[in-house]
């Protein structure tokens, strides 16, 4: 099966309208559904966009894949498009994007199918390629670069295996003296970015004069398995995978780990560690003997199943919240079934938000670092963990999120050790382990161990909310290191630690640290935005669009939405952000402002869950000055900004 039995002329577009990232996904997907290739337009739509949150598939060079597959999908499928201006895709190297592939695949697709439109990303390795489709004037031309240039790729990969194999039966001595490295490529829908890293690291690889092997693990299976004899001969293993792959087969031997877009963008430096064995050597079961995993680039260690359990746990806090603040729009007491404003509807959404959504916050951050450390078995006592640190040694929240995140990394370890101890019994008995062992053992030595430490943890948790309580006048520090943080590196690990602080501190009833963060975290979208509108000539006419989003973005309390700006110009940017967010922040500990909602921004503003001096002060004008704090920031960034930034060159 050849690209163009699946990309027709009737889902091609010549001249993109759109140039923003939403927009663009809008028309393509909008190209598909009217050629009758899909059962439901919005259904892969959303499947579109959850893969784009895992990572953007703008990666680089002018082209971006999006792509999903999904049983919204009536027939496999390829949406064509280019913009010869460029559009904002948040692409990875930060420039505009101008060649788009939508590949659309359904549940149901065959291995044809599938090879077919992964083919498609080794095409779009060829710098020349993508000039001529740019180039290309009609449709007619288009299909016949796109047949010609896979043509010429079957045959180079026809004339690679012939060689391969010819090279397997005269290896000799002394070709174990010659360069040689592996790598695996993996990516979440296994069918774009497994086959460019693939690619680009084989390419690079023939430059460098370095021998390689690359296994792709696809949405059509496993190619290219490495063999014990390729991994026995190896000076290094790379392994570019935004999934789990198998690696325990590499103990002992140096490996490079990190996400399958580093395989794409950066393969000469991997392939340099690959080969020079400058990587930890990988000690199986997940771990490597360098836990902070220097020169891999990615997270690892302990920020790495930190944050596991911080994702897992946002969907959490930012439902929960936006319910719990939807509740006050039929009055502040309206859930209170004593109140006179009592209303049953706002109960309910007060119950869903705030009685078990938030209620599983803990329990579900503790689970998922646990996870992390020790795969699925680590999940359940990790979560029963943190359940104890909530509910037990005090009446009002136990040890908190101090407490999850205690059980959820002694559980994690305490499952690694468990794991490593059953590995003495018969192997008749492994598959006892996962359903029986692991979660008695596990569940039974966290369950202890929490019951027990969990007392002392409540009296560290209460004095440090006690602490903060008693802080006064001098709290507006405290507003200004946390708002200032959440714009140092915009949704990174410096913005989610303030941001869990925040919420950690609302879960112990202190509600102004969220209200500094969710402030702090508006500012740098909505400034740059600002920036964007009044000072034109700094920005190009793809900035000032992206700017046009920024607005919702920041309005809403996404702090992503500066990240174009960010990457194009980091040493102006940033500290204009960072200045900007440091000031809000403080204006909320000086106004006294208290948010009693975790995440939404307008939304939970508007529905009064700001208020003056508490729970119980005045949400109109703990609303009014919320706003004012955070616009007076974003005036600040857009100003500093607008004189920091350079004048475009024109022409």
């Amino acid at each position: 099966m050849k690209i163009t039995d699946l990309l027709k002329q009737d889902t091609m577009i010549l001249e993109l309208e759109s140039s923003s990232k939403a927009d663009v996904i809008d028309e393509l997907v909008s190209k598909l559904d009217e050629a009758g290739r899909l059962n439901d337009k919005e259904e892969f739509k959303q499947a579109i966009l959850a893969r784009e949150e895992q990572s953007t598939t703008g990666i680089g060079e002018g082209v971006a894949i999006p792509h999903a597959k999904t049983a919204a999908v009536k027939e496999p499928a390829i949406a064509f498009a280019r913009s010869q201006e460029g559009a904002d895709y948040e692409s990875l190297d930060g420039q505009p994007t101008h060649l788009f592939f939508m590949i659309a695949a359904s549940e149901g697709a065959n291995q044809a199918h599938l090879e077919t439109l992964s083919s498609l990303s080794s095409l779009l390795m060829d710098t020349e390629f993508r000039q001529k489709l740019l180039n290309a004037e009609s449709r007619d031309e288009i299909v016949e670069l796109i047949d010609a240039k896979e043509k010429a790729n079957s045959d180079e990969e026809e004339a690679e295996a012939e060689e391969a194999a010819n090279e397997s039966q005269n290896q000799d001595a002394s070709s174990d003296e010659e360069p040689y490295v592996i790598a695996v490529t993996a990516c979440p829908t296994g069918i774009a970015h497994t086959y460019m890293a693939a690619d680009k690291l084989k390419e690079t690889a023939k430059e460098m004069g370095v021998k390689i092997k690359v296994e792709t693990n696809g949405s059509s299976g496993v190619k290219n398995a490495l063999t014990s004899q390729d991994i026995e001969r190896a000076s290094g293993v790379i392994v570019a995978a935004d999934i789990e792959v198998q690696t325990d087969r590499f103990k002992g031997k140096p490996v490079v780990m990190v996400p399958v877009a580093k395989g794409i963008h950066e393969p000469k430096e991997l392939i340099t560690k690959a080969k020079e064995g400058d990587a930890p050597t990988y000690q199986g079961s997940g771990q490597s003997s360098s836990e902070d995993g220097e020169g891999s680039g990615e997270k690892t260690g302990i920020y790495k199943h930190l944050m596991n359990g911080v994702s897992n746990m946002l969907p959490f806090v930012v439902g929960g919240g936006i319910l719990i603040a939807l509740s006050f729009l039929f009055g502040i007491n309206a859930a209170d079934p004593e109140s006179d404003q009592y209303n049953r509807f706002a109960e309910m959404l007060s119950i869903i938000g705030g009685g078990k959504a938030f209620y599983l916050l803990v329990p579900v951050l503790a689970g998922f670092i646990a996870q992390s450390i020790a795969g699925r078995p680590g999940l359940a006592p990790g979560m029963v963990g943190g359940l104890i640190a909530t509910t037990t040694g005090a009446a009002d929240g136990g040890s908190g999120f101090l407490g999850g995140l205690l059980a959820g990394f002694l559980a994690g370890y305490l499952m690694l050790l468990i794991q490593k101890g059953l590995k003495v019994l018969p192997d008749v008995l492994d598959g006892l382990k996962p359903v029986l062992l692991y979660p008695v053992l596990g569940l039974f030595s966290t369950g202890i161990l929490m019951l027990l430490v969990n007392p002392f943890l409540v009296s560290i948790y209460t004095a440090l909310r006690d602490g903060l309580d008693s802080l006064g006048s001098f709290g507006i520090v405290v507003g200004l290191i946390i708002g200032g943080m959440m714009a140092v590196d915009m949704g990174g690990p410096v913005n989610k630690a303030a941001y869990t602080f925040g919420i950690a501190m609302l879960d112990a009833g202190n509600t102004m640290p969220i209200a500094a963060a969710m402030a702090g975290g508006m500012v740098p979208p909505l400034g740059l935005a600002l920036a964007t509108t009044f000072f034109r000539n700094k920005f190009s006419a793809q900035e000032r669009e992206t700017g046009k989003t920024a607005y919702a973005m920041g309005a809403t309390f996404i702090t992503e939405g500066v990240i174009p700006f960010a990457a194009a110009d980091p040493g102006r940017v940033i500290p204009a952000s960072v200045v900007g967010s440091t000031i809000t922040g403080g204006l909320v500990y000086l106004f006294n402002l208290h948010l009693l909602a975790p995440h939404g921004g307008i939304i939970v503003i508007l529905t009064g869950a700001v208020k003056t001096g508490g729970e119980a002060g005045n949400a109109l004008l703990g609303g009014a000055l919320y706003i004012a704090a955070v616009l007076i920031g974003s005036i600040v960034t857009a100003i500093l900004a607008g004189v920091l930034k350079k004048p475009v060159q024109k022409g």
